[in-house]
């Protein structure tokens, strides 16, 4: 946007920004028509709630245009403009990098909303206040002499201000609230091989205490927002951590003092009926709750008993993210066609492999929902039913009363299934009845934990299947592995490094690509340069060819080198296809994929 300096004086003549002046200022850049400027007016004075709203905040919800662009003037586009006429840096508040319970320490709730600043960093000499009202700046000095730092003044939304202003301060009154409720210390209850005794502080927290709840629902709610695939939190002896992981890497959000983290962990123990008392066992439960927006979202929720008290996993399972359509999973149009005459036979085993979180379930599921036809009875048995869905018929497996894999396979089968899906082979019994369903014209969907897609015969043969079985039942393996996609916002081209490239490609004839991307960084990929993920596959149809060398004493390299003259393309070639549509980067793709794929000698 331009803008001319010489009008900031007009801006800041009365301290607060006011309708007229800033009308007034955008029309003599340019950035405003007269007549647009006009109807802003007109709409301010009908308009009860005007008197409450921000200047810049009536003007973008006037929907006007941008005469320099031809695009409606948005908020963020006038606070840019607004901090270049004030001289200040522009900031877009990322709350992942705010240390909420440091900042909230620097002014009281009282005196930051009077002013409407929000504290967003601390140093040792300085602390960086966000402002919506650059031109009104009487509180800076006054804070410079009471905190005796220096203070930086940054301009942010004033949207941005009102809501994290309420959310950090909320939140800190909550943990505060809730830890001065009921004693100091309620670490005294849990199993802790490290424990601090201070006499005179004992009490336990309540789980439903108001203050408990809230930050329960605020830190579901914020997880949503962040896209972030799992919860963590962590107790340790002084402050337990909560992190989110989000597009596969771990982001530190906020720090609980010990008592207030043994009453959130029990709160969400309660919501996802466990047993509160039990803090000794590992547990399992599941929480099913909505987002902002009004999605069903369901939790997976893990305890695990540690050092300093129990450790709790919420894994989130959008079903817009877990339930893909398959052009979204990330196939290449051949990945396509070979996977659909993989799962669209009558009969046979379809096995997904790769470590956790590699997105097999999101594969699975994704076919599931795309052969779950009304003329078709599809089945699963899982541990634990990692989504819920209409169109199947799921069932838990459940130990303590026997019912696991293997035995809940031999009850689907009397269930005249058409499609069973079993959520892993792990052991000799489970591959047996999978093999059974499979020779009894079924088609059986499944997941292992291996690193490609030829060890899954491998790993068949080791656990006792024997190999004419395999021979007969097998239809396919896919391996897969989850890589970050470039942020479509912020990417620019770049040229490839050559020697990456042939780290990458080893092996294989594939000619540098033309065009490749680099990742930079922007408000919207949180400055990392990558946003969400994508799959790399490698797609092993069982050919002819492939079944003949499938014998009891199986020669893995040997197989490998079969698969691979058969059309097998490993995950670093699905990979290179991904670099060169601009999706990822080299980089990216070598800290994902086992060093064995990039290692290996084996060509076509």
């Amino acid at each position: 946007m331009a803008v001319n300096p010489q009008h900031a004086a007009v801006l800041g003549r009365r301290g607060k920004l006011e309708l007229e002046d800033v009308l007034a200022s955008l029309v003599v850049d340019g950035i405003l028509a007269g007549d647009d400027a006009k109807r802003v007016r007109g709409s301010s004075r009908s308009g009860k709630s005007a008197v409450e709203l921000h200047p810049l905040v009536l003007i973008a919800n006037s929907k006007v245009e941008n005469r320099t662009s031809g695009r409606p003037l948005t908020l963020e586009g006038l606070v840019e403009w607004l901090a270049a006429k004030a001289q200040l840096p522009y900031l877009k508040v990322d709350p992942m990098k705010v240390n909420v319970a440091q900042v909230t320490q620097v002014v009281s709730n009282a005196y930051a909303q009077r002013h409407r600043i929000l504290p967003v960093a601390v140093t040792p000499g300085e602390v960086t206040f966000a402002t919506a009202e650059p031109f009104d700046a009487a509180w800076a000095q006054d804070l410079a002499h009471m905190l005796r730092k220096d203070i930086r003044r940054v301009v942010a939304s004033p949207i941005d201000i009102n809501r994290y202003l309420l959310e950090f301060y909320g939140v800190q009154r909550s943990i505060q609230l809730a830890q001065d409720a009921k004693g100091q210390d309620a670490s005294s209850k849990i199993i802790n091989f490290e424990q601090l005794l201070e006499l005179g502080k004992g009490g336990e927290l309540g789980a439903d205490d108001r203050h408990v709840v809230h930050i329960v629902d605020w830190l579901l709610q914020y997880a949503f927002e962040q896209r972030a695939s799992d919860i963590h939190l962590e107790p340790r002896r002084e402050a337990g951590q909560m992190r989110f992981r989000i597009d596969g890497v771990m982001q530190k959000v906020f720090e609980l003092p010990p008592p207030v983290m043994t009453a959130v962990t029990s709160r969400i123990k309660i919501l996802s009926r466990m047993d509160v008392a039990e803090k000794r066992r590992p547990q399992d439960g599941r929480i099913k709750t909505r987002s902002a927006g009004g999605r069903e979202v369901e939790l997976r929720i893990s305890t695990m008993p540690t050092a300093f008290g129990e450790k709790v996993v919420m894994r989130i399972f959008d079903p817009d993210l877990v339930m893909k359509d398959f052009s979204q999973l990330g196939f290449a149009p051949d990945e396509d066609r070979i996977w659909r005459g993989m799962v669209e036979r009558p009969h046979g085993i379809v096995l997904v492999t790769g470590p956790t979180g590699s997105g097999k379930t999101t594969t699975l599921y994704s076919t599931l929902k795309h052969l779950a036809r009304p003329e078709l009875n599809v089945c699963t048995v899982e541990d634990p039913i990692e989504m819920v869905s209409p169109d199947l018929n799921q069932m838990q497996v459940q130990p303590a009363i026997d019912l696991d894999f293997a035995a809940g396979v031999r009850t689907l089968l009397r269930q005249d299934p058409d499609i069973i899906m079993v959520g892993e082979v792990r052991d000799l019994e489970t591959a047996q009845m999978a093999v059974q369903a499979s020779l009894t014209g079924h088609m059986v969907l499944s997941t292992l934990h291996t690193n490609d897609s030829p060890s899954a015969v491998t790993r068949l043969l080791d656990l006792g299947v024997p190999h004419y079985l395999i021979q007969s039942t097998l239809a396919g393996v896919v391996a897969q592995r989850l890589v970050r996609t470039l942020c479509p916002h912020c990417k620019e081209p770049a040229t490839q490094d050559p020697d990456e490239w042939r780290v990458l490609t080893h092996g294989w004839d594939i000619p540098l690509p033309a065009q490749v991307f680099a990742p930079v960084g922007c408000l919207e990929c949180r400055k990392t340069g990558f946003l969400g993920r994508t799959g790399v596959y490698e797609m092993m149809p069982i050919s002819p060819r492939l079944r003949a060398q499938i014998t009891a004493q199986l020669d893995l390299a040997k197989f490998s080198d079969v698969a691979l003259r058969e059309g097998m393309k490993p995950l670093r070639i699905s990979a290179a296809a991904q670099v060169a549509a601009g999706l990822t980067t080299v980089r990216e793709v070598l800290n994902v994929l086992p060093p064995s794929d990039i290692d290996d000698d084996v060509s076509p």
